[in-house]
């Protein structure tokens, strides 16, 4: 009998242990409803240029790159790009941004993900903008290659191409391409100096070089800033 009540009483302790934790966008649910509050006390500027995406975004100190400008940063690091689909209409949408800049993919494809998958979750994110931001326009950041995940390169390049056919083909979709700049021409993988110690995430000159390329990029689309 004590030993019944014994294992009655540690049900709920084995069922919490067991529960296995959000696989899913649901996992971030805590960070966009961070962000959310922040926004609450300080809500941004309407018609602001919104970035959302990955770990990339997150750590591109937007006000050093433009100070003064109405830049938002909706990053999430660690994310991928469905993330970015799922909570579109949470951390983009309620911006009424005049237009959305988004760097994701990258995440995707390292862990395990192919070309294609990137592709589909592009097309997602262009429906959700569709939804409700029809006239905004949609700038993709090309998947970086990194010294990190160089082995990576191929697949990467095969989802950039695609994705930079997508965007040809609809006046409200454009692809930036950082690649190519970042790439030596000799082939081999990008320059040390462009990133962090950890051979993923850019340096101060890495940022730079985005900003160039970035603001080119808005200005040729005539997006004011």
């Amino acid at each position: 009998m004590r030993y019944l009540l014994s294992l009655l009483l540690l049900a709920p302790a084995l069922l919490v242990a067991e529960t296995p934790a959000p696989k899913g966008p649901e996992r971030w649910n805590s960070k966009i409803a961070e962000m959310e509050a922040t926004r609450i006390a300080n809500p941004p500027i309407q018609g602001s240029i919104v970035f959302v995406g990955s770990s990339s975004i997150v750590k591109w100190d937007l006000d050093k790159s433009w100070p003064g400008k109405h830049m938002v940063n909706s990053g999430f690091g660690g994310s991928k790009l469905p993330d970015s689909v799922h909570f579109f209409d949470r951390i983009v949408t309620p911006v009424h941004p005049r237009a959305v800049v988004i760097y994701a993919g990258d995440n995707d494809i390292a862990g395990g993900g192919k070309a294609e998958d990137v592709v589909i979750a592009f097309r997602n994110i262009v429906a959700a903008r569709d939804r409700t931001l029809a006239s905004t326009p949609l700038f993709f950041v090309s998947i970086k290659p990194s010294i990190k995940r160089w082995t990576l390169w191929p697949e990467m390049k095969k989802a950039n191409e695609a994705i930079a056919a997508l965007c040809k083909a609809d006046q409200k979709l454009y692809y930036i391409d950082i690649a190519t700049p970042t790439l030596p021409a000799d082939g081999s993988a990008p320059a040390a100096d462009l990133f962090a110690k950890d051979g993923l995430h850019l340096s101060d000159k890495g940022y730079e070089l985005w900003k160039e390329i970035v603001e080119k990029a808005l200005r040729e689309a005539d997006v004011d800033f």
